[in-house]
């Protein structure tokens, strides 16, 4: 917040991240439709036409293009609160078998952080399941050369994931190294990280509705197209400058909502999944640094 008010120019004259180039040909082919209706005006044409200002109220057109935007945001905000969640679960999963499964052979501390490490696999095959990508070598390092080979086989490779971390709690609590409440509490966070892959996919595969997108780009136009001859009577030759102008302000918006409806891809509006992940990376790696977990009672 405080770097967007230091730089609020740079900002503004920005180019990355903005959608002026989606919507630019729009802007310039009616900014020329503007100068040609005016350039008809002044050859005493009867283009000027104020009445159908009324054919479109503007409050109309605004309120569409608000409700576009807010339905948008709403699916933005939604996607990031689901990964939030899923930070916060990893974490406490990964508190918690660091701290409550006893180690009884040499092996089972190796296997803890073998199971910590799925915790990040998780959350990185969700990230590639929500973009529509194969698993691929990022999570090579996670697992072992079978699981990742049997993974790469696999229609949808977050549940596999999460059915091992819920096999090695099972196993745990078989072998009386974890106890009932101990697993059901775990459990609990394995079944949120679950809930909140549903709910990314819930956003990734529920678009707007075909109709109502084609209805405000239908009105978009129109209210664009009709424009010019309400305003060349007052306007004259500035009528190209204007309409570009208002008609960038209309596809702009309408562009955004466009943008950050589907929040889980590369662009710089969508969220930063690969941050996320590395946050959870270090998160992981700071918590395997710690002594084991029987130290902790000591």
């Amino acid at each position: 917040m405080v770097f967007e008010k230091k730089q609020w120019f740079q900002m503004a004259l920005q180019l990355r991240g903005s959608v002026i180039a989606a919507i630019y040909q729009r802007v310039f082919w009616f900014g020329v439709f503007g100068f040609l209706v005016a350039g008809l005006y002044n050859l005493k044409k009867p283009v000027s036409q104020p009445i159908l200002g009324s054919v479109i109220p503007s409050i109309v057109l605004g309120l569409l293009l608000v409700f576009r935007t807010n339905t948008a945001y709403e699916r933005f905000w939604e996607g990031r609160k689901c990964w939030g969640s899923i930070v916060n679960n990893v974490r406490n999963i990964a508190r918690q078998i660091w701290v409550s499964i006893d180690e009884k052979s040499p092996g089972d501390r190796e296997e803890k952080i073998a199971t910590l490490r799925l915790l990040l696999a998780f959350a990185v095959t969700t990230k590639l399941h929500l973009r529509g990508e194969p698993v691929n070598s990022e999570l090579e390092e996670l697992m072992s050369p079978s699981r990742y080979k049997k993974l790469k086989n696999m229609n949808h490779p977050p549940l596999e994931v999460a059915f091992w971390i819920g096999d090695y709690l099972q196993k745990q609590n078989i072998r009386n190294c974890l106890n009932n409440y101990q697993l059901t509490s775990i459990q609990e966070l394995l079944n949120n990280l679950v809930d909140n892959l549903g709910g990314c996919e819930r956003i990734l595969k529920t678009p707007m509705p075909l109709a109502y997108s084609i209805h405000l780009k239908q009105l978009l136009l129109l209210y664009c197209f009709l424009l010019p001859f309400q305003m060349v009577e007052s306007l004259g030759w500035w009528t190209g400058p204007i309409v570009a102008l208002v008609s960038f302000t209309l596809f702009g918006i309408e562009a955004i909502g466009l943008e950050i409806e589907n929040p889980f891809g590369y662009d710089a509006n969508d969220l930063p999944l690969d941050a996320i992940c590395n946050t959870m990376k270090r998160n992981i790696d700071d918590l395997i640094s710690l002594s084991p977990s029987v130290e902790f009672y000591n």
